[in-house]
């Protein structure tokens, strides 16, 4: 390769983690929107039982066209994940959207995982942070507190709620280490799929079980529906997968920050979720710990 041809590369490379980034970002807060939209339908578990299985049919179909072989190994992975960062990660901020927390705030406690991923990356994902990733990191931290204050303070819900998404978090924690740590040779299709269709069956099943599965007649619902499998399912957790195989598990996670004032904008707008100062206060400050965060990753993406 001439010189000039890795000039012209080098830009193209930039791209690549900043598109999967951007987009993850958008589709991930479509996710909490969706989930606000249509938990005022019906319940949470209801919500997801559907959700999951479009999503699992879908993926069943193209699985099915692919003919995807898998080890025993990379399929158990595939599992674990579906139960952690879907079932429990999912179930529990739908959970706390149906009661009463909103979509905005949902998401700001899923943004403190880069935290949590921080304290074992160094030890259990082989992948150091710096002094100015850890600046940001906490500087994070301030702007997610910022924003829940300003949820707080305008009546949305108790503290011991929140505890609820918390218990989320833990689960995709867990399921970002296990995928990064068992190094999977899965596509992100592929990968993507087996979850939908493990998923559909811990949903449904769960759905069924407490008896709150219904067959909803109101149209909204079924929109609500086709945004989750479409934009959140496809895009977002698809998206999810290939930054963690692009950027590794401390820089993909610090774009969660990212999400909650994306998913407040957007919120305001379809939901009609009010934004107050502290929050404005709050995504700015978040918009800055990802700049510190992942800038480096981005000038060099070989890194």
């Amino acid at each position: 390769m001439t010189t000039a041809q890795a000039v012209r590369r080098t830009p193209n490379l930039r791209l690549i983690p900043l598109a999967a980034g951007a987009g993850f970002v958008v589709f991930w807060s479509s996710g909490f929107i969706g989930a606000g939209w249509g938990t005022r339908y019906t319940n949470a578990f209801d919500l997801l039982a559907w959700r999951f299985l479009l999503a699992g049919l879908i993926g069943a179909l193209i699985l099915s066209v692919r003919r995807t072989r898998m080890t025993r190994r990379d399929l158990i992975t595939q599992v674990w994940m579906a139960v952690l960062t879907q079932f429990v990660y999912l179930g529990a901020i739908f959970t706390g959207i149906d009661h009463g927390i909103t979509a905005g705030a949902t998401a700001l406690i899923g943004s403190l995982q880069p935290l949590l991923i921080a304290t074992v990356a160094g030890p259990l994902l082989g992948e150091p942070v710096s002094r100015r990733q850890w600046l940001g990191l906490v500087l994070g931290l301030l702007g997610v507190a910022l924003v829940v204050a300003d949820d707080l303070s305008a009546g949305h819900g108790s503290p011991l709620l929140f505890l609820i998404p918390l218990l989320g978090l833990l689960g995709l924690v867990a399921g970002t280490c296990l995928d990064r740590r068992r190094q999977s040779a899965v596509s992100s299709l592929d990968a993507l799929c087996v979850q939908s269709m493990v998923s559909a069956v811990l949903f449904v099943t769960l759905a069924v079980s407490t008896q709150q599965l219904s067959v909803p007649h109101q149209p909204g619902f079924y929109g609500a529906v086709l945004w989750l499998v479409l934009l959140a399912t496809g895009g977002g957790w698809g998206l999810y997968l290939v930054n963690l195989k692009l950027s590794g598990a401390t820089r993909v996670s610090s774009l969660l920050y990212l999400v909650p004032p994306t998913t407040m904008l957007v919120a305001y707008f379809v939901l009609d979720e009010s934004i107050g100062v502290l929050a404005v206060l709050g995504m700015l400050v978040c918009a800055v710990a990802v700049l510190l965060i992942t800038l480096r990753a981005w000038r060099n993406p070989d890194g």
